[in-house]
């Protein structure tokens, strides 16, 4: 559903910072709680052996709750990971690199959505600048330079739900539907574990580029309310964010944690003047206000629950559920439209109506004839309303002397019920050094996908301006079936060298079987050095959205349409059914502890993707509309035959990404002058594509421009440098980021003809340095204010050449990952009790 900027390329086929905590978390030390631990890994074949359920440890608050200043820049090298591991394994002894964010040092950010905090703490982690149409309602990202769709996110250890919105428009995301992490309360997150390596052989689909658990909070007392404002330095932009969290003691032998948000951010505007196709001299044209945040108004609820029954078994469930409204500025319409209603031209605005939610229920215990076992049921889902107003149906006008000026669009829904039973049980093998830990399970997941028409308004004659609704051809109400099973086996071969072994089988109903399989392994030479490497296979389901989505997107010179990969209708053009990605990685660290207080750990990685999916097989002119009239979309009789386009989702190319993670902290003490926790991550991250494929006719059905999209959008490198300062009430955080810089093909106009030709011009976008700094003071033991700065110094992307700026877009929207609204400043204000 997405058209603006699919105006500039209608016709063009379609870190780690991470607070690097080097793998060690900043604060939030559970231990081996068997609440948490084993809840949060058992998605199937994420099942961690489950602890006894101690009371004791569930009573104990996360560390980052303590005092306002704790958990900013903490770092805790001894933190208990659950991700990526099935036994108690600390985040600095783990197999594969993971790393640690605490949900205070989330908020500590100034940021109102969790998806920008994650990008400003993780060199691995970036986002396209601009989205464009209805995918810029939705907040994905990256991770090592691939799609959101590349990204497994786990809430507890359990399987999310994506987003309903497919992202249509070019650029990286083309085709994606990522999680949407931002329907999450930030308030209710203790901390987030970040596995950067492939996990498809643990958790199943989607888990190439590597799994994101948002792990929640579990405290028995005790809570905050937060307050935090800011804007940016242009003076639009205003974002406000309230939140509140508070934990329960369930008769002493539970917890239950309730969270609340609200969040706020206003329209930013970064376009320039649109010449309408050279009409105006440079700088002179229309106000046209493309290019920018859209405004968005956000309530999210949640909650984390767990009890215990027996001394051995406890019920648990956890669950989230946002509503979201957003508005986005669409391209203008100058007066010559249609005068009669818009007489001084118009500025279409998209809308999406939101609810998003998730629930989880489940009941585990420690001895099932010796095993651990993990039981539960999670059913989520997301539906979407789309619709347009300030925008007329020319065509309609034309014809019957009337057009609405409000339209709904389409609807647009999916869900995902999954069932999981997770078996674990260690046992000792005489020549062994220790321990042998067998995890076995099952899983069965159902998906749907259903897409709504809009009212015939939004379609007939040509449709609605800016982003004609979707027709009744286009409706669909699909789903299909999963069952999968795994097993995995890690022990120590000696003292000092540790194997982890894990295989896993998944039919999918509609594309088949998959079969993967994984190796990890670590040797400490000693306390201060080790090295550790896996190799595993992986896979990606092509999503139903890929498979059965089909729409029409119009700009003010040329019409672009998406037939569905497994239509009739795009068969016409050379169509085939979708294949499921298949992918290959390698990781190779080495784990440094020199002196005490500085860790440190070097990860390279490469990952060779088959068969991947992407936006091709495109046809113009004539074949282009049969193919379109075959699909029931209509296309508007004054549009040129040579401006209309028709494509569809196809296994495209093959892609190999390298790259190379480096992670460090240090802590130092200056006695009465405070404490400085140091850290410095780096990513150095690049795609090639390996081959291209070719359609029915022999064409290729990548172009050069697709091509740039997939290999050089995301920064070549990403550095994150900084620390924490502390002394008594005081903390001062600082941080410098440079982003790397990115090349593309970019359309640029040559007449006023422009959009019915395909011409590209080659564009890099300088490296960038970007300073965040936040000042804190606890006015007393439970209140604390803040006022920070992301992007102190008020940098910006590089300017696209004038004769690429379509329609005023003054910044690469594709590859600008700095992001186009310059400086924020912000105020923020914790109470905790």
């Amino acid at each position: 559903m997405h058209t603006t900027i699919k105006n500039r390329v209608s016709h063009v086929p379609t870190g780690m910072r991470l607070k690097v905590i080097s793998f060690a978390v900043l604060a939030a030390c559970h231990g081996a709680s068997w609440a948490q631990s084993a809840s949060a890994a058992s998605d199937a074949g994420a099942a961690a052996a489950p602890q006894p359920p101690a009371q004791s440890a569930q009573a104990q608050p996360s560390n980052a709750a303590q005092t306002p200043t704790a958990g900013t820049n903490t770092v805790q090298q001894d933190t208990v990971i659950v991700t990526g591991t099935r036994t108690d394994t600390k985040a600095s002894k783990s197999l594969t690199p993971v790393d640690v964010i605490t949900g205070q040092t989330l908020q500590s950010t100034g940021q109102t959505n969790l998806r920008d905090a994650l990008i400003q703490l993780s060199p691995s982690i970036t986002k396209e600048s601009y989205a464009g149409d209805a995918a810029v309602l939705t907040d994905a990202l990256s991770l090592h330079g691939l799609t959101p769709d590349h990204v497994l996110v786990l809430v507890n250890g359990k399987r999310r739900h994506t987003t309903a919105n497919i992202a249509l428009d070019g650029g990286l995301n083309q085709g994606s539907t990522g999680v949407d992490i931002d329907t999450i309360p930030v308030a209710l997150i203790d901390h987030i574990e970040i596995l950067r390596d492939g996990a498809s052989a643990q958790y199943g689909s989607d888990a190439i580029a590597g799994v994101i658990n948002i792990i929640l909070k579990r405290r028995t007392e005790g809570g905050e309310v937060q307050s935090t404002t800011g804007q940016t330095y242009a003076g639009d932009g205003l974002k406000n964010q309230e939140s509140a969290v508070v934990g329960l003691n369930l008769f002493d032998k539970g917890f239950l944690d309730l969270s609340a948000e609200y969040a706020r951010q206003n329209h930013t505007v970064r376009t320039g003047a649109d010449d309408y196709f050279g009409t105006f001299p440079q700088g002179q044209g229309f106000y046209n206000p493309i290019e920018g945040d859209p405004s968005v108004t956000r309530q999210s609820f949640g909650f984390n629950a767990g009890y215990d029954l027996t001394d051995d078994v406890q019920v648990y469930g956890f669950g989230t559920y946002a509503h979201r409204d957003a508005k986005a500025y669409q391209n203008y319409r100058p007066p010559t439209v249609l005068p009669e209603i818009y007489p001084d031209g118009f500025v279409p605005q998209e809308t999406v109506s939101e609810n998003d939610f998730s629930i989880t229920a489940g009941v585990k215990g420690t001895d099932f004839f010796g095993f651990g076992w993990d039981l539960s049921t999670t059913y989520g889902g997301d539906h979407e309303s789309f619709g347009m107003f300030d925008s007329a149906n020319t065509g309609l006008y034309a014809a019957e002397g009337y057009t609405p000026t409000s339209f709904h669009l389409a609807t647009i829904s999916n869900s995902q019920l999954t069932n999981n039973l997770d078996l674990t049980r260690t046992f000792q093998l005489p020549v062994l050094p220790a321990p042998v830990t067998l995890s076995f399970g099952v899983e069965q997941r159902r998906e749907t996908y259903t897409i709504d028409a809009g009212d015939p308004a939004s379609y007939l004659y040509g449709g609605s301006q800016a982003l004609p609704g979707l027709a009744p051809v286009s409706a669909s109400d699909t789903s299909r079936d999963v069952i999968g099973t795994y097993i995995d086996l890690s022990s120590h071969l000696t003292s000092q060298w540790q194997v982890d072994l894990a295989g896993r089988f998944e039919h999918y109903s509609d594309v088949g079987d998959t079969t993967n399989g994984k190796i990890s392994t670590r040797y400490d030479f000693t306390p201060q050095v080790a090295v550790r490497a896996s190799a595993s296979t992986g896979f990606r389901a092509p999503s139903l959205a890929e498979e059965y989505y089909s729409n029409i997107n119009e700009s003010p010179a040329s019409v672009a349409g998406l037939l569905a990969a497994n239509s009739a209708a795009a068969k016409l053009i050379g169509a085939q059914a979708l294949k499921p990605e298949k992918s290959t990685n390698f990781n190779v660290g080495l784990v440094l502890n020199p002196v005490e207080n500085l860790h440190a750990a070097i990860d390279a990685y490469q990952i060779d993707i088959r068969d991947r999916i992407v936006e091709g097989g495109t046809a113009s002119g004539a074949a282009a509309i049969a193919a379109l009239q075959a699909a029931g979309l209509s296309v508007p009789s004054t549009i040129p035959d040579s401006a209309v386009s028709a494509s569809y989702f196809t296994n495209g190319a093959n892609t190999r990404t390298r790259g190379l993670d480096l992670t460090a902290t240090y802590h130092t003490e200056f006695g009465q002058y405070g404490i400085v926790d140091w850290d410095l991550g780096i990513n150095f991250n690049t795609t090639s594509v390996t081959k291209v494929a070719t359609n029915a006719a022999g064409q290729p059905e990548l172009n050069s421009q697709q091509i740039a999209w997939l290999t050089t959008s995301t920064p070549k490198n990403k550095i994150i440098v900084g620390g924490t300062w502390k002394l008594d009430k005081w903390g001062v955080t600082l941080h410098e980021t440079r982003f790397g810089s990115t090349t593309s093909e970019e359309t640029y106009i040559v007449g006023p003809d422009a959009f019915s030709t395909t011409n590209f011009i080659s564009f890099k976008n300088a490296a960038r340095y970007t300073t965040d700094v936040e000042v804190r003071y606890d006015v007393t033991k439970k209140f604390q204010i803040a006022v920070g700065a992301n992007n102190l110094f008020n940098v910006y992307p590089t300017k696209l050449p004038y004769e690429a700026q379509l329609e005023g877009a003054q910044y690469d929207a594709f590859a600008s990952t700095i992001g186009v609204n310059g400086g924020f400043y912000y105020l923020r204000a914790r109470y905790q009790f």
